[in-house]
């Protein structure tokens, strides 16, 4: 879970957290779209949190009040990150008919970090994050990679409303190949699983490849459609992320490339979670590598990692992780009005998960499983991972294994963990590709 029940550097996305309104008042006039941004980032500065607001769209605005704004920013983003102490250069793109605009900024305690600002067609805010600078990373291939054993080509995962861009990642040869489709953490991650200068899914897909594997990885729906996602009425992980996995592993099914009796649902994190739960709604799927996958209830993951966090900031922060606890209670509870959006999701959405046990639901698998745990992950821990080896450490057809020192991404890393050294360009260990490969392989 990255952005995701993961880092907690998300701050608005469409129609995030509580419900309300505020009084608007008038906006300054810009010219560009690019210094609408710069002057949102300034009132950010100057903690006008009310004048940010007024920029928000009415996805925003008619689930979240100024204050519950501030409280958000002021809980979430200012103990790990510092204060904003400089705004630097600014960049502009277009996705999926959104303005989007990156203000670089000098945080105090993390450094450089881009808000990323999304706008739609009336110059009005749909959402704003904190992301690591994409622009300053070049994507290096791991030394597992071989890309003279594979080709890549552009392809279409599912149709109509929520077809999303996909990466097909074919090795060299006649085939048929053994194929994975990957599936996301939470939050609204690209086909990669890009964050700073690491490309987790990327990573896997060209080891695996250069093994011999088929992998098609796509865009998540919330990144390809943020605004429509957000309007899904009864929202559930269903619409999150099942459909889609499902409808990508249709795509391989008709691949002539691919052997159908081998494709493999691998996910990540929330993915992870999620898997057994895919696999149960299509028989075609011969197997399942659960990667981070939690075994506890999200909102008790982001509450554990809101305590970590405030823990290694040395400050006191007893207030905002009371806040949390008393939305983690909301959610318990479910306590939520339905136009109501509590830790980034509807009662819907909170509801279907508190029904939902992956363990239980991979009790009920009749096929071989691959279950794998970064030792020094702080946001799915070793404790999710011990109850996967509870339930299944005497099963001939799961594969259990711990690494030491790799963190959530799988990525090697050293000292007491933390949300920063995701920005330390690495790449997924060549041991777990090797282990996913030979595990593949011998199924």
């Amino acid at each position: 879970m990255k952005q995701k029940t993961c880092l907690i550097i998300i701050i608005i996305l469409i129609g995030s957290l509580l419900s309300g309104c505020t009084k608007e008042e008038p906006q300054p006039t810009v010219k560009t779209i690019e210094e609408v941004a710069v002057t949102i980032v300034t009132l950010l500065m100057e903690n006008n949190y009310t004048g940010v607001y007024n920029f928000f769209n009415s996805s925003i605005t008619s689930q979240i009040t100024a204050e519950e704004f501030a409280d958000i920013w002021e809980q979430q983003v200012t103990p790990t990150h510092g204060t904003i102490t400089k705004i630097g250069q600014t960049r502009m793109t277009n996705e999926s008919g959104f303005s989007i605009v990156y203000v670089t900024c000098n945080f105090s305690k993390i450094g450089s970090l881009d808000i990323k600002i999304m706008f739609n067609s009336d110059r009005k805010v749909v959402s704003l994050t904190v992301v690591p600078i994409e622009e300053e990373f070049e994507y290096t291939p791991p030394s597992y990679a071989n890309l003279s054993l594979f080709t890549e080509e552009n392809v279409t995962v599912g149709s109509g409303q929520w077809a999303l861009p996909a990466t097909l990642t074919l090795p060299k040869g006649t085939g048929p190949f053994p194929a994975v489709v990957l599936v996301h953490g939470s939050g609204p991650n690209d086909r990669d699983e890009t964050y700073g200068p690491n490309k987790p899914f990327k990573d896997i897909a060209w080891g695996l490849a250069s093994a011999g594997v088929v992998v098609l990885r796509y865009e998540k729906r919330t990144k390809q459609y943020p605004e429509e996602s957000a309007a899904i009425q009864n929202f559930t992980v269903q619409d999150e992320t099942i459909d889609d996995a499902l409808a990508a592993v249709e795509l391989l099914n008709a691949t002539s490339a691919v052997n159908h009796s081998e494709i493999f649902v691998l996910g990540h994190s929330l993915g992870g979670m999620l898997a057994p739960r895919i696999a149960l709604q299509d028989s075609i799927i011969a197997g399942l590598i659960i990667l981070a996958g939690p075994t506890r209830h999200l909102e008790d993951l982001l509450l554990e990692q809101t305590r970590y966090l405030a823990n290694l900031s040395g400050t006191n922060q007893t207030e905002q992780i009371a806040a949390i606890e008393a939305l983690v209670q909301k959610v318990k509870s479910l306590d939520i009005n339905e136009s109501e959006n509590v830790l980034g999701a509807p009662k819907s959405y909170w509801a279907d998960l508190a029904t939902y046990d992956p363990v239980e639901t991979a009790r009920l698998l009749d096929i071989p499983m691959l279950i794998l745990q970064g030792e020094r992950d702080y946001q799915v821990t070793m404790t999710d991972f011990a109850r996967w080896n509870e339930t299944f450490s005497n099963t001939p057809s799961v594969t259990l294994r711990t690494y030491p020192s790799l963190n959530h991404f799988f990525i090697v890393g050293t000292g007491v963990p933390n949300n920063t050294e995701y920005l330390i360009e690495g790449h997924v260990s060549e041991e777990v590709i090797s282990d996913i490969t030979d595990w593949i392989m011998h199924q």
